[in-house]
């Protein structure tokens, strides 16, 4: 796939692997239309871009009903979507007993019901035009579980299972699915990450500032863009390797994700 030219419908744009993807598709010559909850934020990413005619539309995706009733308006002045890329969500470090009820809702509410929401808005038009693609950053924790992260894992295999269905469901309409699986990267998601009360810890791990280099991770995502991949995993060491080891030694991982405490 050629991506100079096509509007390309970005959430989580303002930081991290959603900034890092805007500047390199915008390199590529791709139209953007930049969302997340900051629109100083969105605005700066856009002033940083390379050519002309991206937009800024700021959303909240933990208010999805509202999403659905106040953006086709907006969308139809933007005009067709050939690509949206679901990258906006939350992570969480808490163990399970601890953890209010709530912050799962929050955590729901945001990775799995505004990707569900995002791609409502788009999947009509795609489907008129019998073209278009649809891209779920989900995570190596949509693969696998660990300690700590039964909130953001459980929204992440949601991601993962809703990709699956919509890919089948759409593939007569010419509509490509592609999920995408990072490991851990070199961003502020441990640092925004929700605690058991559903507060950002406001901290980094070590996992993530010896994880992969941000450019490095979206170098690969736009590589599966552009050779319309359907799922790939992304990453290096444990991170990259974990849905493996699972699939093959799910009794050795199992121990192994006991024994663990990764953060």
């Amino acid at each position: 796939m050629n991506l100079a030219g096509k509007r390309v419908w970005l959430s989580g744009a303002s930081s991290g692997i959603g900034e890092e993807l805007a500047k390199q598709l915008a390199a590529k010559g791709a139209k953007l239309v930049l969302s997340a909850r900051n629109e100083q934020a969105l605005e700066q990413v856009k002033n940083s871009l390379m050519g002309q005619g991206h937009v800024v539309l700021p959303l909240d995706l933990s208010a999805a009903e509202s999403l659905l009733k106040e953006l086709p308006e907006q969308l139809a002045a933007i005009g067709d979507i050939d690509i949206l890329i679901n990258n906006g969500g939350v992570s969480q470090r808490s163990l399970f007993a601890d953890t209010d009820f709530a912050t799962y809702q929050q955590l729901m509410a945001v990775n799995y019901f505004g990707t569900v929401a995002l791609t409502k808005l788009v999947v009509a038009q795609m489907q008129a035009r019998k073209q278009g693609m649809i891209v779920a950053i989900s995570s190596v924790a949509g693969k696998v579980g660990s300690k700590f992260r039964s909130g953001y894992s459980g929204s992440k295999y949601a991601v993962v299972g809703f990709m699956d269905c919509i890919r089948a469901e759409l593939a007569a309409d010419g509509i490509h699915c592609l999920t995408v699986c990072p490991g851990s990267v070199q961003t502020r998601i441990a640092h925004n990450s929700l605690n058991e009360k559903g507060v950002a810890q406001n901290h980094s791990e070590q996992s993530i500032e010896n994880g992969m280099p941000v450019s490095a991770c979206v170098q690969e995502i736009i590589t599966a863009i552009e050779k319309q991949k359907q799922e790939v995993v992304i990453g290096q060491g444990l991170s990259y390797w974990a849905p493996t080891i699972k699939r093959f030694f799910p009794r050795l991982f199992n121990r192994l994700t006991a024994r663990l405490e990764y953060r």
